[in-house]
C-alpha cells in the first residue's frame, strides 16, 4: 500500500511528495517513508534541499544523521546543478529500517565520478566526502541518478 501526499513550496518551479509505503512479507513488515523533490536547477536549491533534507530528519527523529545527511545532499545536488546540463534535478530521500538511503538525478547519462583534487583546487572532493561519510555509494547503470546510504543507528524506525 502506498500513501502520497504533496507539498507545496513558495521557492516556485518545485514539484514535491512525499509517501510511505507498507509491505508485509512472512509476518514481517517492512515500513519505508520518504519524500521527492524535483527542480529546475539554480545554485539557491542547494540550501534549499538542506532544509527540507534536514526538516524531514527532525520529523522522523533522526537528527543525528543531519550533519552527514545535508553534507550528501549539498554535494550532490551541486554536482547535479553544475554538470546537468540545465536538465531538473531531482532529490529523493527514503528512509527504512536500517538505513536512509539518498538519491539525486540530473538526466545526464555522463556518471558521476571520484577525483582527485589538488590542494589548491578549489572544486572536486564532493564525491571523497560522500564516500566518507557515507555506508556505500554509486551510480545508477544508465549513469542519470548518483545515491548513497546512511545507516541509521540501532535501526530506528
Amino acid at each position: 500500500m502506498m500513501a502520497e501526499g504533496s507539498i507545496t513550496f513558495a521557492w516556485g518551479a518545485m514539484t514535491s511528495t512525499g509517501f510511505v509505503a507498507l509491505s508485509a512479507s512472512a509476518g514481517n513488515q517492512a515500513v519505508e517513508s520518504g519524500f521527492e523533490v524535483d527542480f529546475l536547477p539554480a545554485e539557491i536549491r542547494t540550501g534549499q534541499m538542506r532544509q527540507i533534507t534536514r526538516a524531514q530528519l527532525s520529523q522522523w527523529d533522526l537528527t543525528m544523521l543531519t550533519d552527514d545527511a545535508t553534507l550528501v545532499v549539498s554535494e550532490l545536488v551541486t554536482n547535479a546543478i553544475k554538470h546537468g546540463k540545465g536538465r531538473p534535478v531531482g532529490l529523493r530521500v527514503r528512509r527504512s529500517a536500517c538505513e536512509l538511503r539518498i538519491e539525486v538525478t540530473d538526466g545526464t547519462p555522463t556518471p558521476a565520478r571520484l577525483r582527485s583534487a589538488d590542494l589548491a583546487d578549489e572544486n572536486g572532493r564532493g564525491l571523497l566526502l560522500v564516500a566518507a561519510v557515507a555506508k556505500e555509494w554509486g551510480v545508477s547503470p544508465d549513469g542519470t541518478m548518483t545515491w548513497c546510504s546512511l545507516a541509521i543507528p540501532d535501526g530506528r524506525l
